[in-house]
């Protein structure tokens, strides 16, 4: 009797989740549209996997912080964590807690500084950020032409938090490409962070258009401060026909001002599918599976021609 109860109670705790595994999950910041659509991607990921539970904490753009959390969940045991990195200059004492206590670890979005170094164990689940800001650029070179500017046309860059590898390359691209001879007619007049703000790129836009100097594009590296350059260029009364106005991500929101008329170029990052390939990573690596330390699921350039293809 005793050997049957404890068949049975061994069977309800499988049943009810109890061995299930636990991965522990640092995010940057929540506060970020970006990065909740990847946290809703893996959210909608877990759901359909049997057995895997999730504990996701908002590192608030803390390095510090971040570091505390991973180390909370070595301590607690998960079987895995994966990790948006607030800074990516300081994801090696990250990699280095993760790989002494033998739990295996996934990066997700922002791409480690140790990447090349990265223990057995680890990986790194992203989309190529050399694609983003290229295929944005060279749209936004292309418009640029069309628009009959190739005998000279001026820019601005909205950066990025510059901790950030996503925002160096982008900002790289950007002006690799307007070094390329197609498109060297292309002036950048100034280039500043608005650490990925809309609220920010606003208030830089509007401080760049009272300088008076004419320019043509505006260049973001993310869809948020792109819209919020779009904002300060409609306050000032500019006509969105005048201005190629350029991000990355296709948010919901870039979509829609991109209906509008307003915003001309953005690139697809797949947030959601990051999300659930971190995941999918994380489970490989818990299994003792081989995984390539570097898992890129593609960007895709959208424009008002195929915007169609990214509406739901």
């Amino acid at each position: 009797m005793k050997k049957l109860l404890m068949t049975g109670a061994l069977a309800a705790l499988m049943t009810t989740g109890a061995f299930a595994q636990q991965i522990g999950v640092s995010v940057a910041r929540f506060d970020d549209n970006g990065l909740t659509v990847m946290r809703n991607g893996m959210a909608e990921h877990e759901a359909k996997l049997d057995g895997v539970s999730l504990q996701v904490e908002d590192a608030t753009d803390d390095v510090a912080k971040q570091l505390d959390q991973i180390n909370n969940f070595i301590a607690s045991g998960v079987d895995a964590i994966i990790v948006n990195a607030v800074d990516t200059n300081a994801t090696e004492a990250m990699s280095n807690a993760a790989a002494s206590a033998g739990v295996p670890l996934v990066y997700v979005n922002r791409q480690p500084i140790n990447m090349d170094t990265l223990p057995d164990g680890q990986a790194f689940v992203a989309s190529n950020e050399i694609e983003s800001g290229t295929l944005a650029a060279f749209r936004m070179c292309q418009d640029l032409r069309a628009q009959g500017k190739s005998g000279g046309a001026r820019a601005y860059m909205l950066m990025g938090q510059l901790s950030n590898q996503a925002a160096v390359q982008r900002s790289k691209d950007f002006e690799d490409v307007i070094g390329m001879d197609m498109c060297n007619f292309i002036e950048l007049i100034d280039k500043q962070t608005a650490n990925w703000s809309r609220d920010e790129a606003n208030d830089l836009m509007t401080n760049w258009i009272s300088s008076g100097e004419p320019f043509d594009a505006v260049f973001g590296n993310n869809d948020e401060m792109a819209l919020g350059a779009i904002q300060a260029l409609k306050s000032a009364g500019i006509s969105m026909d005048d201005v190629v106005v350029g991000g990355v991500d296709a948010t919901s929101d870039a979509l829609l001002s991109m209906q509008a008329g307003e915003m001309d170029v953005t690139v697809f990052q797949d947030l959601a599918g990051q999300g659930a390939g971190s995941i999918d990573t994380a489970l490989a690596l818990i299994n003792g599976e081989e995984v390539d330390k570097t898992v890129f699921i593609p960007f895709k350039l959208v424009t008002p021609e195929n915007i169609g293809d990214f509406l739901q």
